[in-house]
């Protein structure tokens, strides 16, 4: 197994695992919501913050599980101009897509780190009863975006190494594009 198989394989048992903290997470959420609303309804009484809470997990589980849609080639990509092409064609379809996903990526989480820095610099919390120290969750937003772009840059590397091998099955399986029939 070369260097190039282990680095992928690595890659997405991290993804998996992120996936799955993100769905304990969101199962989390909804007990939290779901006993808080309960408890309004049946005068027990509130939890409060089920509402900020929730939405922190939610900015958490948006960044962080692209990164595991990018391993699972979930991201929609319409491939009216791909499907025309040759091997080669299509090969250079996808390295072009995963290229510039990744720039895009990278652009956002860039963009990303001044909100979470102001925060730092300010020490600002949430206008909200919980007064929520704001770095906490822009830290988690902020790591998903970078974890996102690490995870793109490896992808597109891993891509690369893949083509320049000659390995059209590996690079197929790792950034090219899944169609119905694959499902």
């Amino acid at each position: 197994m070369s260097l190039i198989d282990r680095l992928e394989g690595a890659l997405r048992r991290a993804n998996r695992l992120v996936a799955l903290l993100l769905g304990a997470a969101l199962v989390a959420t909804i007990v939290f919501v779901l006993v808080d609303v309960i408890g309004r309804k049946t005068g027990w009484g509130s939890l409060g913050g089920s509402d900020e809470i929730s939405g922190y997990v939610m900015a958490a589980v948006a960044s962080w599980g692209l990164a595991c849609a990018l391993l699972d080639r979930a991201h929609v990509r319409i491939d009216l101009i791909r499907q025309r092409l040759g091997a080669g064609g299509q090969a250079m379809m996808d390295l072009f897509a995963m290229i510039v996903t990744n720039g895009v990526v990278m652009l956002i989480a860039y963009h990303c780190w001044p909100v979470l820095e102001k925060t730092l610099e300010r020490g600002s919390r949430a206008n909200t009863p919980l007064e929520t120290p704001l770095w906490i969750p822009q830290g988690i937003w902020f790591s998903g975006w970078a974890w996102f772009a690490l995870s793109a840059t490896l992808l597109s590397l891993i891509g690369i190494a893949y083509l320049v091998q000659g390995r059209r099955a590996e690079f197929m399986a790792s950034i090219g594009i899944g169609s119905e029939l694959d499902q």
